[in-house]
């Protein structure tokens, strides 16, 4: 008999009676406050839908809109990677991780000084992650300085499609950026057609909270549509300052302001692929620092994360992120937490491994640390497995009527090595064994794996005339 999990571990912070509270407020914010809609378009489509349109760009959304646009998102989300193989199912309870993007501040790792980020960063970061098992998605993991502005977002696509076969979770400054990367998408799939039928990247896009949905924000969310490439629609308002400041009233501006996306995006297109989410940004009243990792944030989020449950559709989550400077005990107590949260509250497509000092930095000492943290997360994730062999009544009798001991045991043999799980990173040697091995931390181990992965790993690479066509697209972009 094959091990069975009957009950899968979950975490929750609200009620079916608070869940419909805060739909209910988010509707009331939608239909009685308005949306700020700054997008001749998306006012149309608006409009013809009969939405209410006051002084010019206020538009008051019906919750019957809504309700539609929720019916025609899809529940799941079919992800594949470079190469056309099909990687990631965004929806239900499962769970992915990836990297951030647009950090402005990286850390060397043979110096491991703080520099402005460059698009070696961005290489380098993508380098990585392609070879670290519990990394399912990339992003840029920096903002590159060293390149024209222009010129960055297009160009961290492409390096990212260069340096890792996984798929891409991508930002954009406009429309153009996307269309230009959705002409790389073709170029590696081989037809528009493909591309459509095998999603290669996301596209993560934001309002402005509170309540504006800018002209360039539109132009994304609607071309997105129009494509069929999935849209993550995230407002990131700090409570306190762009939202409330209580967790309720964040969660229901929040929630009311991705929705309106969603709104937008199925009129558009109905059916097309959606993501909601929110980024759980708490204003520090003390020191005015834009927190990532604080108790109020972790509890937003989950809340997020549970309304997505509610209305069935994939949602934008977070992964392993902290607040610290560096990779500490705060930076692992802090990313442990966000993991944890994230794994037992079924989000999606968790975002920003290895994001230090308020989302400012990257580290990839840290990204290599908090794959081995998402993998023991991973294996508690999933569950107690019950049937009549892990019961293990007869081998219990067994043993103890012979007064044995388990060890040598047939049961032990057959069931060690899917029950226990074995860390890469984390010491279980002793002290006189550590000694004896030079006394290296678990930063210093993470250092060697590093180092390996930059020396020796070799991501596959891209065919050659593909490659061509795509460095071709890349100067005439110039």
């Amino acid at each position: 008999m094959a091990n069975t999990i009957s009950f899968e571990p979950k975490l929750t912070f609200l009620s079916d009676e608070d869940q419909e509270k805060i739909h209910s407020t988010a509707m009331n914010i939608l239909s009685d406050i308005g949306m700020f809609i700054q997008h001749k378009e998306a006012l149309t489509l608006l409009s013809e839908a009969g939405c209410i349109i006051e002084d010019g760009d206020l538009v008051k959304i019906p919750e019957k809109l809504v309700q539609d646009a929720v019916s025609s998102a899809p529940s799941n989300i079919p992800v594949y990677n470079r190469e056309g193989e099909h990687v990631m199912d965004l929806g239900g309870r499962r769970t992915y991780y990836g990297t951030g993007s647009d950090l402005i501040y990286a850390v060397d790792p043979d110096t491991n000084d703080r520099k402005m980020a460059t698009l070696n960063d961005v290489k380098r970061a993508a380098h990585v992650s392609d070879a670290l098992e519990n990394l399912d998605f990339i992003m840029s993991f920096a903002h590159p300085s060293d390149i024209p502005p222009k010129e960055s977002y297009l160009q961290s696509f492409a390096t990212m499609a260069k340096n890792c076969v996984k798929p891409i979770v991508c930002t954009a400054e406009n429309r153009l950026d996307i269309n230009e990367m959705w002409n790389i998408t073709c170029i590696l799939r081989g037809s528009e057609e493909d591309a459509r039928q095998k999603p290669y990247f996301i596209c993560y896009d934001e309002p402005i909270s509170p309540l504006k949905h800018p002209f360039e924000s539109l132009e994304k969310l609607l071309f997105c549509a129009e494509k069929k490439i999935p849209c993550v629609y995230s407002p990131a308002p700090s409570s306190g300052a762009a939202a409330p400041i209580t967790i309720a009233g964040h969660l229901a501006q929040a929630l009311a302001e991705s929705l309106c996306g969603l709104v937008i995006h199925q009129l558009k297109a109905k059916g097309a692929p959606f993501l909601m989410g929110m980024g759980q940004a708490v204003l520090d009243m003390s020191s005015g620092n834009c927190l990532y990792n604080a108790p109020e944030g972790l509890m937003v989020y989950i809340g997020m994360v549970e309304m997505h449950h509610y209305y069935n559709i994939p949602n934008w989550g977070y992964g392993a992120t902290s607040d610290s400077l560096e990779p500490d005990w705060q930076a692992g107590f802090e990313a442990g937490m966000m993991t944890f949260f994230s794994q037992m509250g079924g989000s999606n497509l968790c975002h920003d491994v290895g994001y230090l000092e308020f989302g400012l930095t990257n580290n990839l000492l840290e990204v290599v640390l908090c794959n081995e943290m998402i993998d023991q997360i991973r294996r508690i994730h999933k569950g107690i497995p019950i049937d009549e062999n892990t019961l293990a009544l007869d081998v219990i009798q067994d043993v103890g009527l012979k007064k044995g001991d388990y060890l040598a045991h047939n049961h032990t043999v057959k069931n060690l090595r899917k029950t226990q799980w074995r860390p890469k990173l984390l010491s279980r040697i002793g002290t006189e064994k550590w000694i004896e091995q030079g006394k290296k931390s678990i930063v210093d181990r993470a250092k060697i794996k590093l180092d390996d992965i930059l020396k020796n790993h070799k991501p596959k690479p891209i065919d050659n005339k593909k490659l061509f066509q795509i460095n071709t697209l890349l100067e005439n972009f110039k």
